[in-house]
């Protein structure tokens, strides 16, 4: 199936499943996070967030999508830039690879993702932009899912 790389609300995405750009603490801040549990219902999708508990940096979960057009939310726990000798980028690889799995492991057929860590988090675009298209291809020679990049604007990308 195609990957395809386009400018929309992440929340309003018609996909079987929406990637989260997750804290480690079951909490909620800003940006993509903030727009899911809105968009979600907060309280509701909070309260399954408490329930998964603290998560480490890479590390993957799903919950149901309740309000979103997804069925499923994956909250993968985005890593904090701090100058790439930290191990931020198998980190970013294991958010993607381990969410694209999970996915399958749930029979979905579409995925969308933000460009994740690449806001709040730190992580230069560029090299984030390059993880991601490597995690996605490397998955779609294995197999097949409809796969999205969400960018919200220009900026993104």
């Amino acid at each position: 199936m195609p990957f395809k790389i386009v400018r929309n609300d992440l929340t309003k995405m018609q996909v079987d499943v929406i990637v989260n750009t997750a804290n480690e603490a079951p909490i909620y801040s800003t940006g993509v996070d903030l727009a899911i549990y809105k968009a979600a219902g907060e309280t509701e999708l909070l309260g399954e967030r408490k329930k998964i508990g603290y998560m480490d940096e890479g590390e993957v979960a799903i919950t149901s999508g309740f309000k979103l057009p997804a069925k499923y939310i994956i909250h993968a726990v985005s890593p904090c830039y701090i100058d790439g000798t930290f191990d931020e980028e198998k980190k970013l690889r294991d958010c993607y690879r381990k969410s694209l799995q999970l996915a399958a492991k749930h029979e979905c057929k579409s995925i969308a993702f933000p460009l994740i860590a690449t806001g709040s988090f730190g992580y230069p675009k560029e090299e984030g932009m390059r993880i991601a298209l490597d995690e996605i291809n490397a998955f779609l020679m294995k197999q097949d899912m409809l796969v999205y990049l969400v960018v919200f604007d220009t900026k993104a990308t």
